[in-house]
Order: C-alpha cells, then structure tokens, then sequence
C-alpha cells in the first residue's frame, strides 16, 4: 500500500558529506512525522532526526550541527543532509514516515540504505 524508497548511500571519506533521500508513495491521503534513523553493526536502531509536516525539524545530540533534515511536502519526501562524516557514522539509515491512507494510518518504513565512512 505504502512504499517508502531511499536512495543516496554509499561510501564517503572521513570528513566528507552525503546527502540522502526518501519518498513516499501509494494511495498516501497524508504524510505526518517523517523521520531518519540508523543502526550500526550489533546496535540498537536510533532516531537521529525528525521532521514534522510544517518543517519544524528536531535532531539527536549525536548528531547535532551536522546534519540537517527537510522535506518537499508536495512529493512525500524527506532529505538528510550529512557533513563531516566520522567512521561512527557508518550505519544502515532508514526513513520513517507516518502516513495516513483512506482507512488507516500508520508507520513505515524503508528498506535501509548503507552509509560507510571509510578512507
């Protein structure tokens, strides 16, 4: 019914910036919260940022002052915006929305896409 897709994983050096994305699709009436987490190797799954459908945007001290969170409300999508990037960093990065459909709303999720932080 609801399928979210993220896209912009991948490897980046020490120091450097990824920007990643997601999107929302199916028979969405609305898209609530949309949010980004990550889970790194033997760790809990961690929110890191969230923003709500008027752009108030809120972020995990982890991660504070380097990244940035935004969302394009007319294609049910939601952007992370990562600079100086640390070894730490390197996880699976999921987008969560909560969507509202005719009938039910709920959360969902994406499939993950893989963040490395290697030189």
């Amino acid at each position: 019914q609801v399928q979210l897709v993220e896209s912009g994983g991948g490897l980046v050096q020490p120091g450097g910036s990824l920007r990643l994305s997601c999107a929302a699709s199916g028979r969405i009436v609305r898209v609530g919260d949309m949010s980004w987490y990550r889970q790194a190797p033997g760790q809990h799954r961690e929110l890191i940022a969230n923003i709500n459908p008027t752009g108030r945007a809120t972020d995990d001290n982890s991660v504070r002052g380097r990244v940035s969170i935004s969302r394009d409300n007319a294609k049910n999508a939601v952007n992370l915006d990562m600079k100086s990037l640390q070894p730490e960093d390197t996880a699976i990065y999921y987008c969560r929305a909560v969507v509202t459909l005719s009938s039910t709303a709920g959360n969902y999720w994406g499939q993950g896409t893989q963040v490395t932080v290697s030189s």
